[in-house]
């Protein structure tokens, strides 16, 4: 863990940088190691190392639970063969939109009901894109 200041690093509020290496084995018990970079705008003395790391565990199984394992399992983004950065960005533009909208609304309590009838239901997609869901 080092502290940094923004004019060092261009960075706007950046206190903290923390480096954790990573090590894993992989289903062919083949062990890879590799290094991981956290920026923090939060001072390096208010954790403990200890601290930091459940902290940066959290928030990425977070972000694993609420939005990536969403837009896999339900949207399929893993599925994604596309190579022009632009496609796939505009593609992930839409998840996030689609799940946006799936928490506006209150009707469907899961995104595959919602998905199952914006299929069956055209004015629906029409619908979420006016603002009338």
């Amino acid at each position: 863990m080092v502290t940094v200041t923004p004019t060092e690093i261009n960075f706007p509020h950046v206190e903290t940088i923390i480096k954790i290496q990573r090590k894993s084995t992989d289903n062919k018990n083949i062990e890879k190691s590799e290094a991981a970079y956290y920026v923090s705008s939060v001072a390096i003395d208010k954790y403990s190392p200890q601290q930091w790391l459940q902290l940066i565990r959290n928030h990425w199984g977070g972000i694993e639970i609420r939005n990536h394992w969403r837009k896999d399992a339900c949207l399929l983004e893993d599925k994604t063969r596309s190579r022009n950065l632009n496609i796939v960005a505009s593609l992930a533009m839409l998840r996030n939109c689609y799940l946006h909208f799936h928490e506006q609304q209150e009707k469907y309590k899961s995104l595959p009901a919602l998905t199952e009838a914006v299929a069956a239901d055209t004015k629906l997609s029409y619908a979420m894109l006016t603002g009338n869901l």
